[in-house]
């Protein structure tokens, strides 16, 4: 048997798989995030372990033999958090989260150093992990003085079953403080960033074992004193695993609370005024690109509490197919946006209301912006010269085919549908753990899910979309003007 967990921001999943991979049991548990001033974003990582500890009970009471056969254990993780600790491995105040945007300033002017985006291969956006220890330096110097190390997310719940500092690096390319192509901690970034080399985590690929199991846990959860914890992923990175998306071209495009445009790369190929994110891949000798914008089903979330209506209702009223773009326009930049803009101030709009403006247009109006956003990613993407020939289409939002359909034609890509299963993060994290335990290679336990459908490209109706997308494009600068 193997564990995988996966920590997001709204709580934790505990997903025990078999020798075959296969789903055995599920558990999840939530986790509360505090929001103490204006733009910020932060979570007690106290909160993961009592999550942790709720959901291995819950296992143990559900599998406790199967638990007994645990061999690995991998850990998935939300990014760019900071975890900072003190020389006792005591927490020095609540982690700072990936969305919580306080350290803009501190992110521009880290961008701005030299040397910065040619070693880390990326704009240094103010989610990541270096900008927000130059905001403590500066705003909380006595708790930054006490920092002796910083870890993310997954890196602290490695510290925590195991007892050792260690962190992958995928999750640690996200930090701005990562050589990304040498796939090591850079002197020159850390120096940048206020910071130091003993301050930093060990670093191990993603499938290769960083610690085991601390004898108390493996004895509180009925488990052998040899369970190896191997380095995990950052959350993109395990999902990437989960549905094998590790090699050119292939991919997947997430439609979640924020959207994702994810190609596996073979090669490192860096092009940071894309806005693209570049990223090592949890497994050796890979690495990845995103595009990334910050709301995708929040967006039809957010018009679902304007209007009172359920979001799947709102997406039943327009049917399941396509048939042009409407004229009203939606920019989904609600909470600013990231590829391929890097502008956390903007806002979002809707353009061409008028008194005929019924629910159903603005709802086809929000998710064609968010399918014109998503071919902003992929235009991105495509100028670091990958070419996208294999994608699935995954998260809440691809449960509307008409969704799927309108970036399907966006992006004259095929989507494929997965099969019904379990091919999440969670899954991706396991499968990890399966290779740090020798069952077999990346390319023979991350295998790509079943297709369940495929939406085509609507081929007539493409000069339409192409046309509406650039229209929407033309609107951001005017619209960034006046927010």
């Amino acid at each position: 048997m193997f564990l995988g967990l996966d920590l997001g921001t709204s709580g934790l999943r505990a997903l025990l798989v078999d020798e075959d991979g296969a789903p055995v049991a599920s558990v999840s548990e939530s986790c509360a995030v505090a929001h103490p001033a204006p733009g910020w974003s932060e979570q007690d990582p106290a909160e993961w372990v009592a999550a942790l500890d709720r959901a291995m009970a819950a296992l143990c009471a559900e599998r406790g033999a199967a638990m007994a056969r645990v061999r690995a254990i991998g850990v998935s993780g939300h990014m760019h958090g900071a975890v900072c600790l003190d020389a006792a491995g005591g927490v020095l105040r609540p982690c700072i989260l990936w969305n919580d945007t306080r350290s803009f300033a501190e992110a521009a002017e880290l961008d701005a150093t030299e040397g910065v985006r040619g070693l880390s291969g990326n704009i240094v956006f103010p989610g990541f992990t270096a900008p927000k220890l130059l905001w403590m330096q500066r705003h909380e110097p006595e708790a930054f003085d006490r920092v002796a190390k910083v870890l993310l997310p997954a890196g602290y719940m490695n510290f925590h079953l195991t007892g050792a500092y260690f962190a992958d690096m995928s999750d640690s390319a996200g930090t701005a403080w990562l050589d990304v192509g040498a796939r090591g901690w850079s002197d020159r970034l850390l120096t940048a960033g206020a910071m130091r080399p003993d301050q930093m985590p060990a670093l191990v690929e993603g499938c290769e074992a960083g610690g085991t199991l601390r004898p108390e846990l493996a004895e509180r959860w009925g488990m052998t004193r040899d369970v190896i914890v191997v380095g995990g992923a950052g959350d993109n990175a395990a999902a990437a695993c989960g549905v094998g998306a590790l090699r050119e071209g292939a991919g997947f495009v997430s439609l979640g609370t924020s959207g994702v445009l994810l190609t596996g790369r073979d090669g490192y190929a860096p092009r940071p005024d894309s806005a693209v994110h570049t990223f090592c891949h949890a497994v050796p000798g890979q690495w990845y690109q995103m595009g990334v914008i910050l709301a995708a089903t929040d967006s039809l979330n957010w018009l679902s509490r304007i209007t009172g209506v359920t979001p799947a209702a709102l997406s039943q009223e327009l049917g399941e197919t396509i048939d042009g773009p409407g004229r009203l326009r939606f920019l989904p930049y609600l909470s600013g946006e990231r590829t391929p803009h890097n502008d956390s101030h903007v806002r979002g709009a809707f353009l061409n209301l008028d008194v005929g403006t019924d629910r159903a247009a603005m709802t086809q109006a929000v998710m064609e912006g968010v399918a014109f956003a998503m071919r902003d990613c992929a235009e991105a993407i495509g100028s670091t010269g990958v070419a996208l020939n294999s994608l699935l289409a995954i998260g809440g939002g691809a449960a509307s085919r008409y969704w799927v359909e309108t970036i399907a034609t966006e992006l004259g890509l095929p989507l494929d549908l997965p099969e019904a299963g379990d091919f999440g993060a969670a899954l991706g994290a396991a499968r990890l753990a399966m290779v740090g335990a020798g069952v077999g290679s990346p390319d023979e336990i991350m295998t790509r899910p079943g297709v369940a459908q495929t939406i085509e490209p609507r081929a007539e109706l493409a000069g339409a979309y192409d046309e509406a997308w650039r229209a929407y494009r033309a609107t951001y600068p005017a619209v960034r003007e006046v927010t």
